[in-house]
């Protein structure tokens, strides 16, 4: 059959075409739009996402900045006295003897290896003297060794661990000083890694441990322990005129015990000597 519809002429068709084309361009224009709304939506919400997660970060490290242990409080160091107690703010062990203990003070850094030759020998007289009352143990976690010698920072990692422990489970903060000693490093070796210092924590019998964990796997106390560490060493010893120039830095009633030679650094019984000089009246 054939049409009644007249054709339309070549102007109408280049008209229709324009048309189709102009309404095509139109779509493709909308399509466009709702294109750059997402992409813009999308770029806002990543900008959001990356401000949070600054925001978080610089929030956590705010924090950590601020973290001060409580149980460090005898100038930036933790106090051990009669049962091998911590003092702490609401708790002060007190000497069943009823006498004045010595007042034994030592600086270390945990990586240090001339620490570990004075710690490892003595620590067991002196865990004698502290825990029957006949002294008290001052013991000043520094940090200065994670630049050298120290790869994965164990330094400052097991300082923070020490802290972490004296401030979640005090009772054995003076068993996990000598744990660390004896899982020192040899010299420009990896120390231990977190987990090993939660698992030495664990060893010494530690409370506590979720807290504690956290304590050192977030190293709550880092920041702390490098500005009591500053301070240590370009401020002289409070009560004392000594400085700290190097680890181990020990003191017995405010006199310094110095040593010329390894072997004298490792006697125990010439530590004995010098403890026993200085509270008979003796002075250097």
């Amino acid at each position: 059959m054939t049409s009644n519809t007249p054709r339309p002429t070549r102007s109408e068709q280049r008209e229709a075409a324009r048309a189709k084309a102009k309404a095509l361009r139109e779509q493709q224009q909308k399509g466009d739009k709702r294109k750059r709304v997402f992409i813009q939506l999308g770029i806002a919400i990543s900008v959001i996402v990356a401000v949070g997660a600054v925001a978080f970060t610089i929030f956590s490290a705010s924090t950590a900045s601020t973290a001060v242990p409580t149980n460090a409080t005898y100038n930036d160091g933790v106090k051990v006295g009669a049962g091998l107690k911590v003092f702490t703010p609401t708790f002060t062990p007190t000497s069943p003897t009823g006498e004045e203990p010595i007042e034994i003070i030592i600086y270390v850094d945990y990586q240090c290896p001339i620490c570990a030759i004075f710690e490892l020998p003595n620590s067991e007289q002196i865990k004698n003297w502290v825990d029957t009352g006949a002294a008290t143990v001052q013991m000043h976690a520094l940090s200065f060794l994670d630049g050298r010698g120290s790869p994965n920072a164990f330094s400052s990692r097991a300082a923070n661990a020490a802290i972490c422990v004296s401030e979640h489970s005090p009772d054995n903060f003076f068993a996990y000083n000598t744990r660390l000693f004896q899982s020192q490093p040899t010299e420009g070796a990896p120390g231990p890694e977190n987990s090993d210092l939660i698992s030495f924590a664990e060893e010494v019998g530690a409370t506590n441990l979720d807290q504690l964990s956290s304590c050192i796997n977030n190293k709550d106390f880092g920041n702390w322990i490098k500005d009591s560490t500053e301070r240590a060493l370009t401020e002289p010893i409070p009560g004392s005129e000594t400085q700290v120039s190097g680890t181990p830095t020990v003191l017995v009633n405010g006199e310094q015990y110095t040593w010329n030679t390894g072997e004298e650094l490792a006697s125990a019984a010439r530590f004995a000597q010098f403890v026993q000089f200085v509270t008979s009246g003796g002075t250097n």
